[in-house]
């Protein structure tokens, strides 16, 4: 019998309550911390609120981290003479394997065999560590490598969207290490990202201690018109809500719209909800939510719908209110990209061509990367499908892809495949060059190994400015591949039209791709799209694709692994070692202090810590290269040894640091030009202080707790900027690093040239003095726990000071 409290939850919550806070005043009332201030909501009251997750969801180059400093957790209270095994998750906990394989091999048949086999080569460390995770946490569950990327394994298999546990029943709430958490919002599944740190808190029984943010109601109308696509529709949603201004807020979705927008054209407008700087970008449970959960085999159907109707969580009539309000008109759509370095810059695709060069060849503009790529499109049956009648099309026309290109198709599920081979459309996608390259992140995440033959040499050699096409979701500078300038996120078809292109200088609506043939020609229409999914696509692919989904291959089977409930580190890993920051280190005085570096607007945690590949010549490369290691793979695969990772600190090749002239990791100190990483050394020995100064949203992007762990392990000690993302924000604060934001229009004048004194006020400001100008910054440590935090020296010295205390 499933235990339901309807009737708490109805005498508590408002009728105009939006849905979103409905899920966090039943988790509040469930978990006895419930606010009054979210009982009696209405719009632009705020206050503090505590919720806990239902579970935790990694990935490997953030779960590695993770897994790292919870075995160092383990390892400090044996040292305290306390029991291991305290240091446990106390909610469920999965971790998908899907960041670290690398389309190194492309365009031919044994693609993935080879990619895979490298993967292991490269990785098999830090898989036997993660098999020993999951022997030594109970909660903890990994889907092993080659399953597909963590949101559409989510978003297919693992979201409840309600949850079933001890005979109660209550909204599946996913905290995840990864920004693109929000994917299954899609689905109706309340979930956000967060940061690696304050995940280690929440799988150890931390509530999350949160502001009640606003709520942003988005009514969808209309429908998208012949010749636009979902992917269309994000790019153009993502460029309406982040001039709106979403930042911190939780958006919503209504509207007559929804009754025809299937959950997987949901989901690629909520994975994006990072890209528009919104926490959450929800859509409510209804008669397409229940449809998607009854074809992909899930269980408990009608429960979700009897819970839905009765917690006032389905898609009705009701007027609901909300802080903010603005509409998007689905037939105002039309084909787009974005880029060339912001998800947010949608070009009209009759406007791409503009100021590009119209030359074909390798030259200046021309495309040098198609990739289709990411669970943003990937998990969408229509827009995959397209791309494949596309490549058809083309195929039949005796069209090819330009030498220069290189090709990698690298699907989020193994669905994929089964319903391209089911439709006979796989021969034509590889004709084109676009083989199977491997189930996972790869070019969306910079995991896209290196170029055609000879192309990046031409490219260096030539100075040139070249593009990258992608079906992802983030196009940052430097983030996709390190020689190519310019990132372009396309609906697969459009990825597939300019690999046959070859440029960016065309204009696809008006010229003739080649031989005479346009773009109409090869489009297909939507009649076409929905004949092949309604006769290739089975509900029996997702069962048979996630049947073991926890059991993994030959080769994750047979890793070798080592159990026990504490880690034994090894003193000659170079991915592996134990933590450091694990110690109380109360803050202390900000006088005199420099600043490290001066950033601009919009600094993402890419340019904080990169993800691709490490530069033999850089500082984190030549340390690896004077221990005798050959293979330096990437920076997201080395995340588990901080003495690579602080070296990577601001290593971006694109980072423009305004203290200097030259483009990179590199800084000043008493003139000198010097790495990042050596100027922060210089200044630990003399015991100065050093602080970030930036402008505008500081920290946008990815969940990257790198971005805070790597500047306070150079010593940084508090940021100033003119504003924050809200996960890099609260990495800041989990790290002891403290967050100062000026007020509205100041800022601009602190140049960090000149020493700066930093003194912090009762009153929630601190008064920041530099260059005989006064500041006055708005000290965000926005919660009671969040100072707590600070005043411990970050998350993890407060929890294993609870743990010691038995308060946990």
């Amino acid at each position: 019998m499933i235990a339901h409290d309807y009737q708490a939850l109805r005498r508590a919550a408002p009728d105009h309550l939006p849905r979103t806070l409905r899920i966090l005043l039943e988790n509040a009332l469930r978990r006895g911390t419930a606010s009054e201030v979210l009982a009696s909501w209405v719009p632009g009251v705020t206050g503090e609120i505590e919720v806990y997750p239902s579970r935790v969801f990694l990935h490997d180059t953030n779960g590695v981290p993770v897994l790292a400093d919870l075995a160092a957790m383990r390892d400090a209270m044996v040292e305290l003479g306390g029991d291991p095994a305290r240091v446990e998750p106390l909610v469920p906990a999965e971790l998908v394997v899907d960041h670290s394989v690398i389309a190194d091999v492309f365009g031919r048949a044994d693609a993935l065999e080879r990619n895979v086999e490298l993967e292991y080569r490269r990785n098999g460390e830090r898989y036997q560590f993660l098999r020993w995770g999951q022997e030594a946490f109970e909660r903890l569950k990994v889907v092993p490598p080659g399953a597909g990327i963590m949101h559409q394994v989510n978003l297919e298999k693992l979201a409840r969207v309600v949850e079933v546990r001890d005979g109660m029943a209550f909204p599946d709430f996913c905290l995840g290490t990864d920004s693109h958490t929000t994917m299954v919002n899609g689905l109706g599944v309340l979930g956000w990202g967060i940061g690696g740190i304050e995940a280690e808190a929440a799988l150890l029984g931390q509530s999350v201690s949160m502001m009640i943010p606003k709520v942003v109601g988005v009514r969808l109308v209309g429908a998208l018109p012949a010749g636009s696509t979902a992917t269309d529709l994000v790019l153009t949603i993502t460029e309406r809500l982040r001039a709106h201004g979403v930042v911190g807020k939780l958006v919503e979705f209504y509207g007559p719209a929804l009754d025809d927008l299937p959950v997987p054209d949901r989901a690629t407008i909520a994975n994006m909800s990072p890209e528009f700087g919104s926490t959450v970008a929800w859509f409510p449970i209804d008669e397409q939510t229940l449809d998607y959960l009854r074809f992909t085999g899930r269980e408990h159907v009608d429960l979700v719908e009897n819970y839905a109707k009765e917690q006032g969580l389905w898609h009705g009539t009701e007027e609901l209110w909300y802080d903010e309000e603005l509409t998007v008109d689905l037939g105002e759509v039309v084909a787009s990209i974005a880029g060339p370095n912001r998800p947010n810059q949608r070009i009209p695709l009759t406007e791409v061509a503009d100021g590009k060069s119209s030359a074909d060849g390798l030259g200046e503009d021309a495309v040098v990367i198609a990739a289709i790529t990411s669970c943003t499109n990937t998990s969408n049956p229509s827009v995959m499908v397209a791309a494949g009648l596309l490549a058809k099309k083309a195929v039949e026309l005796g069209l090819a892809t330009k030498p220069w290109v290189k090709t990698t198709l690298s699907p989020g599920s193994r669905v994929v495949m089964d319903y391209y081979a089911a439709a006979g459309l796989t021969p034509y996608l590889e004709k084109l060059g676009f083989h199977l390259a491997g189930f996972g992140c790869m070019t969306c995440i910079g995991a896209s190994g290196g170029l055609a033959d000879g192309v990046a040499e031409e490219v260096r050699a030539k100075n040139l400015s070249v593009a990258a096409v992608l079906s992802g979701n983030r196009n940052f500078e430097s983030r996709i591949q390190p020689d190519v300038r310019q990132n372009y996120l396309a609906s697969p078809p459009l990825v597939v039209a300019y690999a046959l292109a070859g440029r960016l200088g065309i204009d696809l609506t008006t010229e003739p791709i080649a031989n005479g043939i346009y773009l109409r020609d090869l489009w297909p229409t939507r009649a076409e799209i929905d004949e092949v999914i309604q006769s290739a696509l089975e509900p029996e692919m997702f069962t048979a694709a996630y049947a073991d989904v926890f059991a993994g291959d030959a080769r994750w089977r047979s890793l070798e692994v080592v159990s026990g409930r504490t880690y034994a580190w090894q003193d000659d890993s170079t991915y592996l070692r134990r933590p450091p920051y694990l110690e109380v280190k109360a803050p202390t005085g900000l006088k005199n202090a420099r600043a490290l570096v001066r950033l601009g607007d919009s600094v993402t945690t890419d340019h904080l810590s990169p993800a691709g590949a490490i530069p033999p010549d850089s500082v984190a490369g030549r340390y690896l290269r004077e221990l005798g290691v050959k293979e330096l793979n990437t920076y997201a695969s080395r995340r588990g040894n901080h003495l690579v990772m602080m070296r990577g600190a601001f290593a971006n090749l694109r980072l423009k640091n305004q203290l200097v002239d030259r483009e990179g990791g590199f800084t000043t100190k008493d003139g000198e030009l010097l790495p990042v990483y050596d100027a922060a050394a210089a200044y630990a020995a003399e015991a100065t202080p050093v602080v970030v100064v930036a402008g505008k949203d500081y920290g946008t992007g990815s969940s990257r707790d790198w971005a805070a762990k790597g500047p306070a392990l150079l010593g940084v000690r508090a940021v100033l900027a003119q504003s924050f993302e809200r996960i890099h924000r609260s990495n800041l604060v989990g790290m002891g690093i403290l967050p100062l934001e000026f007020l509205p229009g100041e800022g601009d004048d602190l140049t960090g040239e000149h020493p700066i004194d930093i003194t912090l006020g009762d009153d929630g400001f601190a008064t920041v003095e530099s260059g005989g100008r006064t500041y006055r910054l708005r000290i965000r440590l926005d919660t009671p726990r969040e100072s707590e935090y600070y005043q411990h020296g970050g998350v993890l010295p407060y929890v294993l000071q609870r743990l010691k205390a038995g308060e946990l």
